[in-house]
């Protein structure tokens, strides 16, 4: 228990105090530790289901209008339906902003997962530090 990973390809020590806080607990402590990372474990499942779904729907909607993309670009050709493509081309650089905001938001969250956790007070409960 010297080692937590978000993938196999990563790992990041976790400090000795942490580890030596949770070896030494016992079984009346543990149950309220376990409750608590069974409660994290299931919000986190949700979280990423729901992370996964919205990339997924994001990227189908890049599609579609990328799809339908010279429908409302061949509206430029007449004066009267002009303003037909410049809310599609809106819309669209709408899409490929959101696209960039979801990847700057992996970025960031694996520098935030690559750093090793930090414990302010080793007197805690065990389960106040996992």
């Amino acid at each position: 228990m010297d080692a937590s990973s978000l993938t196999a390809m990563s790992g990041t020590a976790l400090p000795d105090e942490m580890v030596t806080i949770i070896e030494d607990v016992g079984f009346p402590e543990s149950i309220p530790l376990w409750a608590v990372t069974l409660l994290r474990f299931l919000l986190i499942w949700v979280l990423s289901l729901v992370m996964i779904l919205t990339v997924y729907s994001h990227f189908f909607k890049l599609y579609m209008a990328t799809a339908i993309a010279p429908i409302p670009l061949a509206s430029f050709a007449g004066q009267p339906s002009g303003s037909i493509g410049v809310a599609f081309i809106k819309s669209y650089a709408a899409i490929c902003l959101e696209g960039c905001v979801i990847v700057l938001a992996c970025i960031i969250f694996s520098q935030f997962a690559a750093a090793p956790p930090a414990i302010v007070d080793d007197t805690m409960a065990a389960t106040t530090i996992v």
